[in-house]
C-alpha cells in the first residue's frame, strides 16, 4: 500500500509506537489503556479509533508531538502531518505554560502524573481536560522515549 494511503495507524513506526504507549502506561499504572489482546496492527487501529483522547511527544528539548489518535485531531482541529510537526507546547495557552511545565517535570521523576487543566486548539478553541493521565513512555530497553497522555472528558470553554 502506497504509503501517502495509509492511515496513520497503518504505519509501521506508528504500529510500533503504539506498542509503547501501551506497554508504558501498564509499566506505570498497572492498568490497561486498551485492551491489548490483538495483533499489532489491531491494538494500532484500536488506539487510533479509541473513544478517548491519546497525545505523545518525543525527546528534543522542545517537544514535537509524535502521535495524536482520532479524537484528538478532532479536539486540536489538526491533520495528523500537521499534528506530527507541532511542539507540544503549543497544545496549551501561553498563560498556563508554567504549569504544563511543571506536570511534565513532575511526570519525568515519578512515571505518571494525573492532571486537569485548559488547552487550545489549532483554531483558538479553548477546552478543559478532565481526568487527565500523563506518563513517561519507554522503549523496549526501558530507555526514556517522551511522554504520553491521555483524557477522556474534554468540554469547550469560552
Amino acid at each position: 500500500m502506497n504509503r501517502d494511503k495509509q492511515l496513520p495507524w497503518q504505519q509501521e513506526t506508528v504500529i510500533r509506537h503504539s506498542q509503547r504507549l501501551i506497554q508504558s502506561f501498564h509499566n506505570w499504572t498497572g492498568r490497561c489503556l486498551l485492551d491489548a489482546s490483538g495483533s499489532p496492527e489491531e491494538i494500532a487501529k484500536g488506539l487510533f479509533e479509541a473513544p478517548f483522547v491519546l497525545v505523545s511527544h518525543g525527546v528534543q528539548s522542545d517537544p514535537i508531538l509524535n502521535y495524536g489518535n482520532r479524537k484528538a485531531l478532532q479536539l486540536w482541529e489538526l491533520s495528523w502531518e500537521e499534528f506530527t510537526q507541532m511542539p507540544s507546547r503549543k497544545t496549551a495557552q501561553e498563560v498556563v505554560q508554567e504549569e504544563r511545565v511543571r506536570l511534565l517535570a513532575e511526570t519525568a521523576s515519578k512515571g505518571f502524573s494525573s492532571y486537569s487543566g485548559v488547552r487550545i486548539s489549532s483554531t483558538g478553541k479553548r477546552f478543559f481536560l478532565e481526568n487527565g493521565i500523563v506518563w513517561n513512555v519507554l522503549d523496549k530497553q526501558q530507555q526514556y522515549y517522551g511522554q504520553a497522555a491521555t483524557f477522556s472528558s474534554a468540554r469547550l470553554i469560552s
